[in-house]
C-alpha cells in the first residue's frame, strides 16, 4: 500500500503544555507542522525547531490568528490558558475552537471540553454546527484533570462486577514548575490568605467546571444520573520561606490547597476526586505525598497508584498529540473519549522499532 501523507498540524499556543506537543509534533513521521501560534512578543518570528530547541523547521511562529485560520491543516493542537483562568467564561474558548472547526480543521483542545454535554445543550448545538460546516471533529482532553480523572478510571471498571465508590487523587509538586502565572496568579501560592480568598475566585469556578465535566462523563459511561456535583477547597500557609521555580514563597503565605469534587447520588458519593497542589511538598508535609492514586469500591476492589509523573504536562501533551489520527480520522461532531479508540504511543518508541524497509 502506498504510503499515507503526513497529516498537517498547528500548534495553538506554546506554553509548557505546548512545547511539549510542539516537540513531539516534530519528532514524529505521521505528522507534519502547517504553523504555530504564539502570544508572547518575543516568539514572534522564532523557528519553531529555535524554540523547543530542535533543528530548523521553516516554520516561522506568528501570533496573527486570521493567517492561522487560513492555513490548510488537518488539526490543530488547541492548548492556551483557558479563558476561566482570567475569570472570564469560556465564551471566547467556544468562539476560537467553533471558527477553527468551521474553516475545516479538526481541533484537540486542552481548554477543556472533555465532555461539552456538562456545559447544556446550547454549547453542545453550537459546536456541532461548526463541526457540520467545516466537516470537522472535536475532542477535549484536558491538562487537568486528564487521564487520571476519567480514562483510566473507567478503564479500571471494565474489570468490575459492581462499582460502589470511585476515589481519585492527584497530589502535584509545584517545586520546578517555571510559570509564575499558573503558579501564583492562577493556583495562588505566594500570596497571603486574605489575597488567595479573593484571587481564587475565577479559579473556583474554572477547577469546578472542568472536574464537573470528568465526573459527568464518567457517570453517563457508567449509565449513573447525578443529582449533583459538589466542591470544598482548603489551603495551608508556609511555617517557613523558600524559594520555588515561580518566585519566592514567604512564611504564612499560601504554600498548598486542596480540593475535593463529589458526584453525588441521593446524597452519596459516587465519584470523588480529592486534588492536592503544593508549591514544594519537601516543605509541605500536610496531606499525602505527590502521585496519583485510583480505587475502585467494588468487586472486585481495585487500588492504582502512580508514585511520580516526572513529566505530567509531557504526559498531558502526548495525550493530545497520540490522539490526532483518531480525530482526524473521526466523523464530524463532539468525539469524546468514549467514542475514540484507545490511543497509544505509537512511533515513539525509541528502540525494537523495525527498521524502514522492514515496514
Amino acid at each position: 500500500m502506498p504510503a499515507q501523507p503526513p497529516l498537517r498540524v498547528i500548534q495553538w499556543a506554546t506554553g509548557a503544555v505546548g512545547r511539549c506537543a510542539l516537540r513531539s509534533v516534530l519528532t514524529r513521521p505521521e505528522f507534519e507542522l502547517a504553523g504555530v501560534l504564539v502570544y508572547d512578543p518575543d516568539k514572534v518570528g522564532m523557528d519553531a525547531g529555535e524554540l523547543v530547541r530542535m533543528p530548523e523547521t521553516g516554520v516561522r511562529c506568528t501570533d496573527d490568528v486570521e493567517r492561522i485560520m487560513a492555513l490548510d491543516a488537518d488539526c490543530v493542537l488547541h492548548m492556551p490558558l483557558p479563558a476561566s483562568y482570567f475569570g472570564r467564561d469560556h465564551t471566547s474558548d467556544i468562539e476560537t475552537i467553533c471558527a477553527l472547526l468551521a474553516s475545516g480543521k479538526n481541533v484537540i483542545t486542552t481548554t477543556g471540553f472533555v465532555y461539552p454535554r456538562s456545559y447544556g445543550p446550547g454549547v453542545v448545538e453550537r459546536i456541532e454546527q461548526a463541526c457540520k460546516k467545516g466537516g470537522t471533529s472535536l475532542h477535549g482532553t484536558g491538562i487537568n484533570p486528564g487521564f487520571m480523572s476519567d480514562f483510566l478510571p473507567l478503564a479500571l471498571t471494565g474489570l468490575s462486577s459492581r462499582v460502589d465508590h470511585i476515589y481519585v487523587r492527584e497530589s502535584s509538586d509545584f517545586r520546578g514548575h517555571p510559570s509564575r502565572q499558573i503558579v501564583v496568579d492562577l493556583v495562588g501560592f505566594t500570596r497571603s490568605a486574605k489575597d488567595y480568598t479573593a484571587a481564587v475566585r475565577p479559579y473556583r469556578a474554572f477547577q469546578r467546571s472542568l472536574f464537573a465535566e470528568s465526573v459527568q462523563l464518567v457517570a453517563d459511561a457508567l449509565d449513573v444520573r447525578l443529582d449533583e456535583v459538589e466542591e470544598s477547597d482548603e489551603f495551608e500557609l508556609a511555617t517557613e520561606e523558600f524559594e520555588i521555580a515561580a518566585g519566592l514563597v514567604r512564611e504564612g503565605t499560601v504554600c498548598a490547597s486542596r480540593w475535593v469534587f463529589s458526584g453525588l447520588v441521593r446524597g452519596r458519593p459516587f465519584m470523588t476526586i480529592e486534588c492536592v497542589y503544593k508549591a514544594d511538598a519537601t516543605k509541605v508535609r500536610r496531606w499525602p505525598e505527590p502521585g496519583f492514586a485510583i480505587h475502585i469500591e467494588g468487586v472486585p476492589q481495585m487500588t492504582v497508584t502512580v508514585d511520580e509523573v516526572s513529566h505530567g504536562l509531557a504526559a498531558a501533551a502526548a495525550r493530545a498529540v497520540n490522539n490526532v489520527p483518531a480525530v482526524c480520522a473521526a466523523p464530524p461532531g463532539i468525539r469524546t473519549m468514549l467514542d475514540l479508540p484507545v490511543p497509544t504511543g505509537r512511533h515513539t518508541v525509541t528502540r525494537h522499532r523495525p527498521s524502514p524497509a522492514a515496514r
